[in-house]
């Protein structure tokens, strides 16, 4: 075969051919590129590769460095021998940057870090085949939110985006951020959005339950395995089959048993404790941490193979500081929650929410709206009925200097102009009235939110 031969037909779709033993990360990097003109070729090995190659033209090589046969670094070495003008970005965990760049002197045309960032890799194959950016289409659209998930901040809206893409594939995801930020809901959100939706979620929670333990619950076991095992028991992969399996707190996993989830990843196949025989699970796993698990590996604390098998695709919840156009949005969700009838909150009780830092994040804040509630019995939620620590926090970020101020004081108005017009169905004309602003200032105001990509409801603040 020829260097012209290597190539698709002119006006016929380039073929793209994805090189990994990892079905979760070719089904990711297939979906990742479904927007754009290709044709995609999926195979598990180096030697599969090379096979499809002398077989057939392709236009593009995505392949991962670390195979089970030969090295994504050797499948290049041998494609660059018989079509040198053929174009190989390379997938490559940060341990091998080395020899990416190494790679790149080959001739590759590029690498990705894992995890992988979807308009990188969108970019580096429409700069490798020439492709012109494809304009946006109804596929872009977010499925609607269920009851009780909040995302009005700009922050928010990327990690909804990110898990609508990430949804319909079998990936696994990484789910990383603070304590208390909600990644349990986006758990349930991928899980709500995928095709095993009518399948489980169950989650496990690896630092609640002792380490001796913990195997019994992740595999199961026969009866009389262990003292107190008077029954066979099933474990949460038997349990999630065909569904999917929330890891919460892995890092907390032992080295034992990280190696044993990561054998049931790579191959689905686990053994109850116990038992000799082996069995099958099909299981989506999700992972979550509030650690560094990239410190925890370069420490040795966590295996490096089970960090990159779990990291196929990451997704990190911002702290609640970091998105306060949330926060009352979020009080008001667990206000109702609570309270037997309407309650409302003071100006100031809601200067004090925003501004507020939430070191405990949605579950702080959601601990003290039950305990405003109770207080309030169902009235007006005033400062008094909030912690102290949220009050005190109120009156000194008030009377920070000038330079802070103005930003804090923006978020305040930004939250309280949104919370006011969601509370007046979207109406301008009654939003400014409750507001005490004209409409023209509100509606001026409304477009510059929707420019920063917030919902401002119908018309973009255009009108009624």
């Amino acid at each position: 075969m020829s260097d012209r031969d290597s190539t698709s037909s002119p006006g016929s779709a380039p073929v793209v051919l994805l090189v990994d033993d990892d079905p979760g990360q070719r089904q990711l990097v297939a979906s990742l590129l479904e927007r754009l003109p290709v044709r995609i070729l999926t195979v598990e090995s180096g030697e599969a590769a090379l096979a499809v190659l002398e077989g057939q033209p392709v236009d593009l090589i995505i392949s991962d460095v670390r195979l089970g046969g030969i090295s994504g670094l050797e499948t290049l070495r041998r494609a660059r021998e018989r079509w040198p003008a053929l174009p190989v970005l390379l997938v490559t965990a940060y341990a091998d940057i080395r020899d990416a760049v190494a790679a790149m002197q080959d001739g590759a045309v590029s690498y990705l870090e894992k995890p992988v960032d979807v308009e990188e890799l969108r970019d580096l194959v429409r700069r490798a085949l020439g492709l012109q950016v494809p304009p946006p289409t109804a596929g872009d659209a977010v499925p609607p939110l269920p009851q009780g998930v909040v995302a009005v901040s700009p922050a928010m809206q990327d990690v909804i985006r990110e898990v609508a893409l990430v949804a319909p594939s079998d990936s696994r995801v990484l789910l990383t951020g603070e304590s208390g930020t909600g990644k349990e809901v986006i758990a349930q959100l991928l899980h709500r959005w995928s095709d095993r939706r009518n399948h489980s979620l169950l989650r496990l929670n690896c630092a609640a339950i002792p380490e001796n333990l913990l195997e019994s619950e992740l595999f199961g076991h026969e009866k009389g395995a262990f003292t107190g095992a008077v029954q066979r028991r099933l474990g949460r992969f038997e349990e999630a089959d065909g569904g999917t399996l929330l890891l919460d707190e892995i890092s907390e996993m032992s080295p034992a048993l990280q190696a044993k989830l990561l054998r049931v990843i790579q191959e689905g196949t686990f053994q109850r404790v116990g038992a000799n025989t082996e069995r099958r699970t099909d299981v989506r796993v999700l992972a979550a941490t509030n650690r560094d698990l990239e410190q925890d590996v370069a420490a040795g604390r966590f295996r490096e193979d089970l960090f990159y098998r779990l990291n196929v695709f990451e997704i990190h919840l911002p702290p609640l500081r970091e998105r306060r156009e949330d926060i009352l949005p979020l009080a008001e969700l667990f206000a109702r929650r609570y309270a037997p009838g309407a309650t409302r909150f003071s100006a100031t009780a809601t200067t004090c929410l925003t501004l507020y830092d939430w070191p405990g994040n949605v579950r702080e804040l959601q601990n003290a709206m039950e305990r405003a509630v109770l207080l309030a019995r169902g009235g007006i939620i005033l400062p008094e009925h909030l912690p102290r620590r949220i009050g005190r926090a109120g009156e000194e970020a008030a009377s920070v200097e000038a330079a802070g101020e103005g930003q804090r004081l923006e978020y305040v108005e930004r939250a309280v102009i949104l919370q006011t017009l969601k509370q007046h169905d979207y109406n301008r004309t009654e939003t400014a009235r409750a507001l005490g602003i004209s409409r023209r200032t509100l509606i001026y105001k409304l477009r510059r939110f929707a420019d920063e990509g917030l919902d401002v409801g119908p018309a973009g603040g255009e009108a009624d």
